[in-house]
């Protein structure tokens, strides 16, 4: 998983702070007040009275006086907590494609319901964030750091509210992030032991069985990771996203780049397309957020079609950036256990 600010993502500039300050400062004095008041339990969660603790993935501990309801979250994490029954009031982060449809990191949550305080790398209205009287952010983790919070408005952010990080890269595996995702929806009030529940964690369970199976039916497929942009092909690690770890513990061979041609935060080693046929893979699952270019217009890259995967029509869809529920994650295992099973070896 590559940096937000790598080449190939989206940029639109720093987030001008504006008015926010003064919210920031008015809030802050406030010392964190109770907003309980402000958001009614939803369906499918049970609110707990008393003091409310999580201990995230940065080693953190975020507090407040009651069940955080007033919930911001980066989108990806919010539909998360959307498939357990917990619902936020903001989000940031990659919500809203250019015809005004959902982005796929929104999954099946109602984005009509939540207030979009930054749709790109970036940007984070903040004093739209305050507004929102906050009592939780939550977002993930790569790398120590909090996923889509901009550097140069962090400071600010964090201030109005306790944060909450879960690992996703390097440190732990799909299956960990995923427990621990539900382990904070659990602290916010999702009830776990619905059938809904059960049913999707045995899904997943399936799932995971079926790529067993499939790479043991057909053994020896290469696969490699890529995301193109204009300029450049990027190969990724298989060893610093939870996703890929996962997969790879199932079984599925990757094609790994040089350690030393990494980037420096050592996701990926990036190809001028020129040299886009260094590794030859069977399997090519491919990056498909929507900053990335996807198959279509990679057919104006020559040497994307010299590509044996790609000549062969072995490209598959990469789900970069996992939403990381059961039920989400289970679909994603399913796809990869049929783009294993029907791939055939290139030589």
């Amino acid at each position: 998983m590559p940096k937000p600010n790598s080449p190939f993502l989206s940029r639109r500039g720093l987030v001008a702070a504006g008015g926010a300050l003064g919210l920031v400062a008015a809030l802050t004095a406030c010392g964190g007040t109770d907003r309980a008041k402000d958001g009614a339990g939803d369906k499918g969660t049970t609110a707990a009275s008393g003091p409310w603790s999580f201990k995230d993935d940065l080693g953190k501990e975020a507090t407040a006086r009651s069940t955080p309801r007033n919930i911001v979250a980066y989108t990806g994490t919010a539909a998360a907590l959307s498939d357990y029954g917990v619902q936020v009031k903001g989000v940031f982060g990659p919500t809203r494609l250019a015809d005004g449809k959902p982005d796929p990191m929104a999954g099946t949550m109602d984005i009509s319901k939540v207030e979009v305080l930054g749709n790109v790398y970036d940007e984070f209205n903040v004093e739209k964030y305050a507004a929102l009287k906050p009592d939780l952010l939550a977002t993930n983790t790569w790398d120590g750091t909090y996923w889509y919070v901009p550097e140069a408005s962090k400071d600010k952010i964090l201030k109005l509210a306790p944060a909450a990080a879960i690992g996703v890269g390097d440190k732990v595996s799909m299956d960990k992030a995923l427990e621990r995702t539900a382990d904070l929806a659990k602290s916010l009030g999702a009830d776990l032991g619905t059938r809904r529940s059960a049913d999707a964690k045995a899904r997943f369970d399936a799932a995971s069985a079926k790529v067993r199976e499939a790479v043991k039916a057909n053994p020896g497929v290469k696969v490699l990771v890529g995301s193109g942009s204009d300029q450049m092909f990027y190969v990724s690690t298989p060893k610093t996203s939870a996703d890929l770890k996962y997969f790879e513990s199932l079984g599925v061979e990757f094609i790994t780049p040089e350690q030393d041609k990494l980037d420096p935060q050592g996701f990926f080693e990036s190809l001028s397309w020129e040299n886009a046929g260094k590794y030859k893979a069977d399997v090519i699952l491919l990056d498909n957020r929507t900053q990335a270019l996807q198959p279509e217009a990679l057919k104006a890259k020559p040497t994307w079609n010299e590509l044996p995967a790609a000549k062969a029509g072995q490209v598959a869809p990469r789900v970069t950036e996992p939403i990381y529920s059961y039920e989400k994650c289970a679909q994603i295992l399913e796809d990869l256990a049929k783009t294993i099973q029907n791939a055939k070896k290139l030589g």
